[in-house]
């Protein structure tokens, strides 16, 4: 066989490989990103139907409610995107902490350490979304 043929060959399997694999690992991003998303609108579902069953909701519930919103958002904005965004990913946290620091409060009734450290967290967590927001300086 002659090595040119060989090369042009070999170019086209490779074409044909990488474009096979491309296609794969595309399938399987969106079925990771569907399965991620239902799996949060059934948690979401199955936390509603809590708080309907209990006839009332509390603010932890319904900061729960806002972080399954938010990684919804964050499944929607990486599906159209492509882009993981990390934003997200920090308001998600800091929804968390503050349901953490309410949840707390209403347990106990009382001013402790822990909730000076969960707060300078949301206030770390708060200032790094300014940092990420704020364009860098580029000279």
């Amino acid at each position: 066989m002659d090595p040119r043929h060989f090369e042009a060959w070999h170019r086209r399997s490779k074409a044909r490989a990488d474009m096979l694999g491309n296609l794969l690992i595309e399938a399987f991003h969106y079925l990771a990103l569907f399965v991620i998303g239902a799996s949060i609108v059934w948690s979401a579902v199955v936390a509603y139907a809590g708080m309907m069953l209990q006839g009332h909701a509390t603010i932890g519930d319904i900061l729960l409610l806002f972080i399954y919103l938010e990684l919804g958002a964050m499944v929607g904005i990486y599906f159209k995107t492509n882009l993981m965004p990390v934003r997200c990913l920090i308001y998600i946290a800091i929804t968390a902490l503050a349901r953490l620091l309410i949840a707390d409060i209403q347990a106990h009734h009382q001013a402790d350490m822990g909730i000076l450290l969960v707060s300078g967290g949301v206030l770390l967590l708060a200032l790094a979304t300014r940092i990420i927001r704020k364009p860098t300086d580029e000279a």
